[in-house]
Parts: C-alpha cells; sequence; structure tokens
C-alpha cells in the first residue's frame, strides 16, 4: 500500500473511532516502514463524516451558556473535539495531496500530526464521556474544513492558512481557556488542554518550516507572500491578542502576523 492509500483511507473513515484506528494503523505503517512513498491515488474533494454532530454555520451555533459553567464547560470541550477531529482529517490530506512536491520529511511530519491529533479527539471525547457528555451531542460548524476546500489547490495556501493561522489562534486562546477550567475547579480538563497545546506548538511550528522551506526553493518572499495568502483566504481571522512567546517557539516571528493585523484594522 501507498502512503496516499492509507491517507485517503483515513479521510474516508467516518465514524470518529474508525477515523482514530485508521490514523493510527497509518502512522505506525509509515513509522515501520510499510507504505511505499508513492503518491498514486487522489484525496477526496471532502472527508466522511458521521450522522452527529449536526454541522452548522457559524451564525448559527448556539450559544455556550454562562463562562465557568458545566454546560458552558462541556460546549467547549466538545467545540475543541471538532476541531480535533477535522485536524486528523486536514494532517493526513496535506501528507497525501501534496507530499510528492516535498521531500519524505514533510510526510514524517504531517503523519505524526495526525497521530498527535487523534489522540487529541481521543482524550477531549473521553473528558466528555466522564462529564455525561460525548462527541456528537451538540452542533457543530464545518469552517475548518471549509479552509482546506479553499486551499486545496496551493499546498503554501495550505501551510500558511492552516497551522500558520487557524492553529496559530489556539496557541493564542488557550491560555486562557486553561485558566477560566482551573478557574472552575475543573483540572483535569485543563490538563488535557494544556497537553493538547504544547503538541500544537509543534504543529504550527511543521507548519511554518515548510512554509519557509517552500517559499526558499520558489524564490519567493515568505512575509508578504504569507500575508496575502491570509487575506485571501480567511481576511480578519489574524488579529490581536497574539501569544508571541508560543508563536516564537514554533517560529513564527512577529514579523509575519502583527503587520497583517495593523492592515487589517486601518
Amino acid at each position: 500500500m501507498s502512503i496516499a492509500e492509507a491517507c485517503r483511507a483515513v479521510l474516508l473513515a467516518a465514524d470518529p473511532y474508525a477515523k482514530v484506528k485508521a490514523a493510527r494503523a497509518a502512522a505506525r505503517a509509515w513509522r515501520r516502514g510499510d507504505l511505499a512513498h508513492r503518491f498514486d491515488v487522489a484525496m477526496p474533494d471532502r472527508p466522511a463524516r458521521p450522522p452527529r454532530p449536526e454541522l452548522l454555520p457559524p451564525g448559527r451555533m448556539p450559544k455556550r451558556g454562562r463562562a465557568g459553567s458545566e454546560r458552558a464547560r462541556i460546549a467547549m470541550l466538545h467545540a475543541l473535539a471538532h476541531i480535533e477531529f477535522g485536524a486528523i482529517d486536514l494532517a493526513f490530506d496535506v501528507a497525501g495531496r501534496f507530499g510528492a512536491a516535498f521531500p519524505r520529511r514533510f510526510v514524517d511530519d504531517w503523519i505524526g500530526v495526525g497521530a498527535d491529533e487523534a489522540m487529541h479527539f481521543v482524550l477531549l471525547d473521553r473528558r466528555l464521556r466522564t462529564m455525561g457528555s460525548a462527541y456528537g451531542d451538540l452542533p457543530a460548524h464545518d469552517g475548518l474544513w471549509e479552509a482546506a476546500a479553499s486551499t486545496a489547490h496551493d499546498p503554501l495556501a495550505r501551510l500558511a492558512v492552516v497551522p500558520m493561522a487557524l492553529e496559530a489562534r489556539g496557541l493564542d486562546v488557550t491560555p486562557a481557556t486553561v485558566a477560566r477550567f482551573d478557574a472552575a475547579g475543573d483540572g483535569r480538563s485543563a490538563r488535557v488542554l494544556e497537553r493538547i497545546y504544547r503538541d500544537e506548538i509543534r504543529h504550527v511550528a511543521a507548519g511554518t518550516h515548510w512554509f519557509l522551506a517552500a517559499c526558499e526553493s520558489r524564490g519567493i518572499a515568505p512575509v508578504p507572500h504569507w500575508r496575502t495568502l491570509v487575506r485571501t483566504h480567511i481576511g480578519r481571522v489574524v488579529k490581536p491578542p497574539f501569544n508571541d512567546s508560543a508563536r516564537g517557539q514554533a517560529g513564527l516571528s512577529r514579523d509575519f502576523y502583527t503587520g497583517l493585523a495593523e492592515e487589517r484594522d486601518v
């Protein structure tokens, strides 16, 4: 089997735990050398999805409730579980869709990211179950895959938009979310979010590394090109406050995002 076939199998698994199983199996097989570094099948236009959760436009998502309440915390954990579920597909899609244009280490990185995202989903779903809920119990939106679909033609756009903008935004907001969970006495959830946060720094770093490498190989100035791609695909999503420390650990310098934020505020 090729790595592209394994990635496609992950994307076409609809049941959440079937997707997790396929992601873990693909990652193990890749690490063992059982998958050929070959890109012989296309990735689907959309990944398979389970019948639940119901997918709504972002503007129709229900309010999460009073800050700090158990209802609000369950809603937040469910939203994060949905993000991680979608992130499994994003990682395997970028490996299978764009891997032929990059060195083998590109696939190494994104298969590893996909395995992490599968683990993050399981941690969040297990936490939801201990709180009397589960993934699928609440509605969710499909904004993350919409960003992927709009960048399916261009690996630089995908790297700029998904890890370097959308996932980097998670680095900005997660510390405050952890603090809110701790303040509500929910240390177990806070520890899960801290674990995910540490891993996401590495994921943003992978996106930044390969974006810079691709720009260098093509003779493209990375900062202005990144700003152009973000303006084209996601507009105002890049805005302060920024977690400069975490972004810096990921190699995402202030040259990228502060200039765009100021430009968008004009």
